[in-house]
Order: structure tokens, then sequence, then C-alpha cells
């Protein structure tokens, strides 16, 4: 009998899926699966990187100060309490190694982020799903959820794969109503998409149990590069920089991120071309009876009448070279997620929609 094994939980985590980009015997395919900005990165993170590959032999900063003080400058925040780390995901990770272990118990909704589970079982805690309220996060679900065994409880929001969000005062009634030694963490991977949204900024100044996520992949469009931050109480960000490796973050993820930080008028357009596009697809899949509930993010969730209409019409989708996610892992078989693209991906998406609708196969 072998007895090298692994520590309890490693074995219950089912392996991340990531959105798909390719299709078998079709070329020329339209990826509208992994929430990624048609428009690509900023030319000038672009040219950064560029110029950083070139001193590739030599370390990257330990302490990502250049990137933490651009990220302070920009939303207001003092950079002494913020941490990088490689994509957001990775602070999610820290914050389950260093609050929640066997014994413990980590939150989340039933429609929430899939790392959030794989995140706690690989701390050894218990990973709790609690149900939203027609695809919306429940406060009082998450409250009346909550034991002495509770350690952290994560919302997005908006949401991943719904697209809803909660308010500020719901959120601040959640920060409130936890039990004591709990921490609640706001995953804002697509709070740019909301304009003049903090994520949750104020109420991680107001209070000592609220840590903030934020991504570089989303609206900034780099993804490949593997970079995020997260923001906290002082106490928080001391622990998390603990575990953080000194070299966690490369020198080119370093020198885009901060560059796509400091152009605003860059997010400024990608979030009016998203919301754009995100509002004409939704109306035209409406109209041939694929509805949605209003989306904040840069995707829709387009529900239809079962999950066998779904997984047919992703078929469909995928004859027409559009590939797209499905989401019954997210409890959520009867839906398709699509990312919002370019004019012409949208287009060309919503007539394919409406052929299936209309018969084709």
């Amino acid at each position: 009998m072998n007895k090298i094994t692994p520590q309890p939980g490693i074995l219950d985590i089912t392996l991340y899926q990531s959105g798909a980009s390719h299709v078998a015997g079709v070329s020329n395919v339209v990826k509208m699966s992994s929430n990624e900005n048609p428009l690509g990165p900023n030319p000038r993170a672009v040219e950064a990187m560029q110029t950083a590959a070139a001193q590739m032999h030599r370390y990257p900063s330990s302490d990502h100060a250049s990137l933490r003080q651009a990220i302070g400058d920009v939303h207001g925040l003092n950079p002494e309490l913020i941490i990088c780390g490689a994509g957001s995901d990775e602070i999610i990770a820290f914050l389950c190694q260093c609050y929640a272990g066997a014994g413990d118990e980590v939150l989340y909704t039933e429609h929430g982020f899939s790392m959030y589970r794989i995140s706690a079982l690989a701390a050894g805690a218990t990973p709790v799903e609690v149900k939203e309220r027609e695809r919306v996060a429940d406060v009082d679900a998450l409250l009346a959820g909550c034991t002495e065994r509770t350690k952290l409880v994560f919302i997005a929001n908006p949401n991943n794969p719904t697209g809803t969000m909660i308010s500020e005062a719901e959120v601040a009634r959640l920060a409130d109503g936890l039990p004591e030694g709990a921490l609640l963490v706001l995953d804002g991977a697509y709070a740019e998409y909301v304009e003049g949204f903090d994520a949750g900024a104020a109420l991680v100044n107001a209070r000592d149990n609220v840590v903030m996520t934020r991504t570089f992949s989303k609206i900034y469009g780099l993804g490949g590069a593997r970079i995020g931050w997260g923001y906290g109480p002082a106490a928080v960000i001391d622990v998390l920089n603990r575990v953080r490796g000194p070299f966690n973050v490369s020198s080119t993820a370093l020198a885009g991120a901060e560059a796509s930080v400091r152009d605003v008028d860059y997010v400024v357009t990608c979030r009016s071309e998203n919301a754009k596009w995100r509002g004409w697809l939704a109306e035209a899949l409406a109209e041939v009876g694929v509805v949605s509930d209003i989306s904040c993010t840069n995707f829709i969730l387009a529900r239809f009448a079962s999950q066998g209409e779904a997984e047919a019409c992703d078929l469909y989708l995928q004859k027409q070279g559009l590939i797209v996610r499905r989401v019954a892992g997210y409890n959520l078989p009867e839906a398709l997620r699509i990312t919002i693209g370019d004019e012409t991906s949208c287009r060309h998406l919503a007539q394919a929609v409406k052929d299936f609708k209309n018969g084709a196969v």
C-alpha cells in the first residue's frame, strides 16, 4: 500500500475547467467563453512588457512597490495595504491558506466562482455552498449559513457566472453580521465594468473584517500575464505577505499592469464598448426567447428552456465557429455564459442563436 498520500481535501478537488478555445474540425473560431477583453491589452502595456522583457535575466521586484503605488494613485488607496499576486486567484489561495484549515468552513454562493471551493479544499477547510435568490447573492442566506466554524465568506460582486450584483448597503450588512473572527472577501474581478464602483474599497477602509481582490485579467486584457491584487486591513495584508513568494509576479507582468492601471482612458473606452454591445446582445437574444438577467460584467448568462436546449444550442454554435461556456458546473445547467465580443462577434452570435431557435441544426 502506498503510504505517500496528499493532505485531506486535495483529492476532493475537481480540476478547474477553463473556457474552451478550439473546436475539432473548425478553423477561425470566435472565442466567447473566457470573459476576455475583445479589444485586447492596452498598447502601452504591450510596449512596457516588451521593454521589460529585455531585462528578464534580472529578478523582479519582490515588494511590487511601483505597481502598488500606481494602484494606490489611481484608486485612492493606501499602497501599504495592497498585495500583488499571480492573478487574484493567488490572493484567494493565500486567504484560504492563512485563515482556514481543518475544521474550519469557507462560505460562498451556489453560483459563485469555482476557485473558492478549490482553494478551501486545498487548505483542508470545508467548503459550504449557500443558496442564491434568483441568481443573486442572498445576504440573509449567507448569514444563516455562518457558524462558529466560519472563517471566510467569499462573494463576487458583480458575480461570475451570473453577472448580477448586490448593493453596497447589502454588502455592509453582510460584513456587520459575520461571526467574530470571520473575514468577508469581496471578489472585484469585474468591478471596472461598473462605472463609479469602488468594489468595496470604502468598506475595507471602514472595517477590519473585509478584504477586496481585483484582477488585471478582465477589462485590462492581461489574462495571459497572470497578475492581480488585493486590498485589506494592515494585519491581514501582513499575514498574506508572509506566505507570498518573494518573486511571485514577473517583471513583465508588473510593467504591463502598471502601464494599464495608469491609463484610465483606455479603461473607459473598454467599459463603454462593452456596455454598448452587452445591451445589444441581451436584447437580440431576448427577441428570440433567450432571456438573461441584467449583467454588470463583460458577459451575459443566456438562459434556455432546459439543459437539453442549452447543450444543443452550444453544439450548434460550435459548428458555426462560436465558442461559449456551459455552466452546469455552476449549478446552471440550462444556461450558457457568453462573453461580450466586438461588434462582428456579437452580431454573428445573435444570428446563430436566432437560426438555432428557428430550427437550424
